[in-house]
């Protein structure tokens, strides 16, 4: 449910946030940092009132390095506008996790995504942090003005911040790590006979040490509503998006050994895109996978006009107003080596819960108008970054229907605990929040909570700063 802040403020710089943040604290007045809004795990709801910091509109870009390969930003900047400012200088920052977030909140959430199998997450590419802490004042993690690529020089304040959730600080800058582009880039989509087959094809490609620097996998049910979504024309089959990155030399031959491993595993490489164009529509269509579930579920959203307006992208469906349905997307990420039977294990789970979506109807076969009764199930097609052991199940329900909310929930515990079994964790990039409170407890034991609690405690004594979440 949605928990709204009692006011909402916009600081324009940091000594404005020091000030804001210093008023609070006086007045023990909670507070609840926001970026862009792209958290999957309620960070940013206000649960327990309080001020927003929307802190959108500091937006600068400054101690840009191209010898270093460094850069700072603060929080209004998003990865994409990075990108775009890099443009021309042989560098970018490839930490990707689908949506256009703020590299400050991708910090503040551990973010990773698609590139984290060769570039790394947010972690290893954080260099250094400017933080307002819950009193107003104002702390560098790695000291002012510091960009060096490692130190051991005391603890790891830097390490401590990233993955806090907005729990111990605002973060107001943050220093990053640049990558040099490539010089060939090349994708493809791969097709399988079944999900075990794709996540033991991605396990083998790891252990040949093939430098891929994507690899993501679809299961049947998210590859057919990529396809209708996306107009492309993918089996409905356990998918693998692979992308490879080198040199024009080293490229031909990843591609030869990737197509070996393909195929020894049942699978079909149709053809290697190159241009940047056909990289981009394969990439598109897997970013918008949030999408493609959510259209499996008809009425899930609507986007303008009245409820018999065309879709875009399929202009005989009607966009419709119910049941009012919504997307839930959780995510587990557990060691490669266990990554083949906890995904199969899953995908058993979602059809014995009846959340696979395989009855739902596909958008060219609606009736018109749809009728409530309509055979549609919760849908729930998973999607990963399983070159880092890491996958997500999007959950789409009707949260109105207690028994179909009941089904969903039950089934993200069990998927949390079925990934600490296999000793993982129990969010790989999404963050704790508000839903995995209860998982972190599992997950780190009392003694690792106790510790969380007293570095809370000593940072901020009265709880003010995000309260609710993660602890």
């Amino acid at each position: 449910r949605c928990a709204p802040p009692d006011a909402v403020v916009w600081p324009q710089d940091v000594a404005q946030v020091q000030e804001l943040a210093a008023l609070c604290h006086r007045h023990r007045v909670p507070m609840v940092p926001f970026g862009t809004g792209t958290g999957l795990e309620g960070g940013v709801n206000a649960v327990q009132g309080g001020v927003c910091f929307d802190l959108s509109r500091m937006a600068t870009i400054s101690e840009l390095s191209i010898e270093d390969f460094s850069v700072a930003v603060e929080p209004g900047v998003t990865r994409k506008a990075l990108n775009s400012h890099l443009r021309g200088t042989g560098l970018w920052f490839p930490v990707d996790p689908g949506a256009d977030a703020s590299l400050c909140g991708m910090a503040a959430t551990g973010a990773s995504g698609t590139n984290a199998v060769r570039y790394g997450t947010m972690r290893p590419n954080v260099l250094n942090l400017r933080v307002v802490l819950p009193d107003g004042s104002l702390l560098h993690t790695a000291g002012p003005g510091r960009q060096a690529r490692k130190s051991a020089a005391g603890y790891d304040l830097t390490s401590l911040f990233v993955g806090s959730e907005g729990t111990l600080g605002f973060l107001t800058q943050a220093t990053l790590r640049l990558h040099p582009l490539p010089e060939a880039v090349a994708a493809a989509v791969c097709s399988f006979p079944s999900v075990q087959a794709a996540v033991a094809c991605t396990v083998q490609v790891l252990q040949a040490a093939v430098p891929v620097a994507r690899i993501e996998l679809l299961d049947e049910v998210m590859a057919g509503a990529c396809s209708r979504y996306s107009r492309l024309e993918l089996p409905e089959a356990a998918t693998l998006f692979l992308e490879l990155h080198g040199s024009q030399q080293g490229l031909a031959e990843q591609q030869q050994q990737a197509e070996e491993l393909v195929r020894l595993h049942g699978g079909s490489i149709p053809a290697w895109a190159r241009a940047p164009e056909e990289r981009e529509q394969l990439w598109s269509a897997r970013h918008s996978a949030w999408f493609a579930a959510l259209a499996l579920r008809p009425g899930c959203q609507v986007r303008g006009g009245s409820a018999a307006s065309p879709s875009p992208w399929c202009p005989r469906a009607p966009l419709l107003t119910y049941p009012h349905p919504q997307g839930y997307s959780t995510d587990v990420c557990v060691p490669i080596s266990r990554l083949p039977g906890v995904v199969v294990e899953t995908q058993r789970d979602l059809r014995d819960a009846g959340l696979t979506g395989e009855r739902c109807l596909p958008l060219h076969h609606l009736p018109a108008p749809l009728s409530p009764l309509s055979p549609v199930v919760p849908a729930g097609p998973m999607v990963g970054h399983v070159g880092d052991g890491n996958f997500h199940c999007i959950l789409v329900f009707n949260p109105e229907d207690p028994d179909e909310a009941r089904r969903v929930h039950d089934f993200a515990e069990r998927l949390g605990r079925r990934a600490l079994a296999a000793g993982g964790t129990c969010t790989g990039e999404h963050g704790v929040g508000l839903g995995k409170r209860e998982l972190l407890r599992e997950e780190l034991g009392p003694q690792g909570l106790d510790t969380m609690r007293r570095i809370k405690a000593a940072l901020d004594p009265h709880h003010l700063m995000n309260p609710g979440k993660v602890l």
